[in-house]
């Protein structure tokens, strides 16, 4: 499998996997991983979408999960290329599908409430003044909604999710208003949020939240999630996240 530039092939947490990462281009993160571990998933049959799955962590990580068909979707071609080759590497291809192209077109291109689970970890921040934005650009769009919105995700993942199914996403804090606002409007009913905190006693820095497609009010607050103990290690939840048994 060839690289180019200054992408390297890494080790996906347990070893179990193989992914292509980029530092001046896309590596995923903690947040993908919590996502992706968070998010419920049918174990033997059913369609799964990721939505901004930038290089196929997502999808890669869900497949240990489920038996099910998973779909990806990334609108930066350079980082979908990488996705397809992670996939291709770890013999997934029969069972992960990547495509190129802009969230908000996928209802007409995958079809209306297509899909049993809906996922997606999407730029957290709204976009500042030109100065303020990263000027790499790849990683810019990964951060920053300049090619597609908070709004635009809600309203995209509920058009493609079956009534009854799940999405789940993965925010800030500080956009939970936003989020539970607009899922509520475009009808994907919350039901089960966790924060994330880098230790004990710091404030959270990431949220975790999932929904039901027409689903009854109901939300469940879960127990918090701590990432790291007192010395700076993983806590043993975080850790049985990140390795398993291993």
């Amino acid at each position: 499998m060839e690289l180019y530039g200054d992408e390297r092939l890494d080790y996906l947490l347990a070893k179990k996997l193989k992914i292509i990462q980029s530092p001046s281009v896309f590596n995923f993160s903690l947040d993908a991983v919590l996502l992706a571990n968070f998010a419920w998933v049918p174990i033997q049959k059913g369609s799964l979408l990721d939505l901004c799955t930038g290089n196929a962590v997502i999808p890669l990580l869900l497949s240990l999960r489920s038996k099910g068909k998973i779909t990806g979707v990334e609108i930066q071609e350079r980082i979908y290329r990488m996705g397809v080759r992670s996939v291709d590497i770890n013999e997934l291809s029969d069972r992960i599908r990547l495509i190129h192209g802009d969230i908000k077109e996928m209802p007409s291109v995958l079809g209306h409430h297509a899909f049993d689970v809906v996922t997606c970890n999407p730029p957290y921040f709204q976009t500042p003044g030109t100065s303020e934005i990263n000027p790499n650009q790849h990683l810019a769009i990964a951060r920053h909604e300049i090619l597609c919105t908070l709004e635009d995700v809600v309203r995209v993942s509920s058009q493609l999710v079956k009534q009854g199914g799940k999405v789940a996403f993965v925010h800030r804090p500080g956009r939970l208003l936003d989020i539970i606002m607009l899922m509520r409007k475009y009808k994907i009913e919350p039901k089960r949020l966790r924060f994330v905190y880098p230790k004990v006693g710091k404030e959270a820095n990431m949220l975790l939240v999932e929904g039901i497609k027409d689903g009854n009010p109901d939300l469940k607050i879960l127990p918090p999630l701590i990432v790291y103990n007192d010395q700076n290690e993983y806590t043993e939840e975080l850790r049985g996240i990140l390795y398993g048994d291993e």
